[in-house]
């Protein structure tokens, strides 16, 4: 992996590295434009974080709860380690990009990938700040500080977790996958051999 930083994103998706199509590549079926991915991801970030802190406060008492103002504090400097954690399970060049009026921070990678190596990319920062301190705080609820943290990091995995349900509901066996833009294609590598492409 070969880390760009590519600094503030300009909103334009056209400017943003891009590989040609794969022969016989077929487009995710998901939002449309960022506007609505941002709705989605929000709905399910809210419905996340009902039943984790119903979980944290039955197992770590209710008063752990008030450790969430600081862990949404914390939470926000993992922002930039959370999409290094995306880029590390990149073999390639990969273009980190910023925009922090919006919160946003984002990793693209034009190379192909499977479909377990793109649902590890896109789990690999949720489990690392948290779904594991979550797991950790309800076995050993004196860590209760580490379950808030790790719950609102979950959360913040939304629109990962929107990525994952898509791969694993649209892409057949065998199939691979790349990011084109803000959209996810998939294919399969023996028809796009057929077509003269290149399935590696």
């Amino acid at each position: 992996m070969k880390l760009h930083y590519k600094g503030k994103f300009d909103g334009n998706p056209e400017s943003l590295p891009c590989r040609e199509h794969m022969p016989g590549a077929v487009k995710f079926k998901e939002a449309k434009d960022a506007k609505t991915l941002a709705v989605i991801a929000n709905v399910l970030a809210f419905l996340l974080l009902i039943p984790l802190l119903i979980l944290l406060g039955l197992r770590c008492g209710w008063d752990s709860l008030i450790y969430c103002g600081p862990s949404g504090l914390l939470s926000v400097l993992i922002l930039f380690p959370h999409e290094i954690l995306h880029a590390v399970c990149f073999r390639e060049d990969v273009c980190l990009y910023t925009n922090f009026k919006q919160g946003m921070l984002f990793v693209v990678g034009t190379e192909t990938m499977s479909k377990a190596r793109f649902i590890f990319m896109s789990l690999c920062p949720n489990l690392v700040f948290g779904i594991i301190p979550f797991l950790l705080a309800m076995i050993f609820p004196s860590l209760s500080f580490l379950g808030a943290f790790g719950a609102l990091c979950t959360i913040m995995g939304a629109g990962d977790y929107y990525n994952i349900f898509n791969a694993l509901t649209q892409m057949p066996k065998g199939a691979r996958t790349y990011l084109y833009q803000f959209n996810s294609y998939w294919y399969l590598p023996e028809d796009a051999a057929k077509n003269g492409g290149c399935g590696i």
